[in-house]
């Protein structure tokens, strides 16, 4: 099992900057969260937002894995 093609720089900035819309989670490849995310901010009227920041932060700091379950790469 390799390592993603998927840089997890580029997820976790996404993910901050667009993470109410579950940016960073489909270009990992995880579009349920997504979708869930874009979700919850819609039907929290944005508050839900939050959630997008602290996840792209999280990615940020541990990594995470791509949508086959492979490490992002650094």
């Amino acid at each position: 099992m390799g390592g993603s093609d998927k840089s997890k720089i580029v997820a976790g900035v996404l993910q901050v900057v667009l993470g109410s819309f579950g940016v960073g989670r489909f270009y990992m490849g995880h579009t349920k969260i997504g979708v869930l995310q874009l979700i919850v901010t819609l039907v929290t009227c944005g508050i839900g937002g939050i959630w997008g920041v602290v996840d792209g932060v999280l990615i940020l700091i541990k990594g995470g894995v791509d949508g086959q379950g492979r490490p992002l790469r650094d």
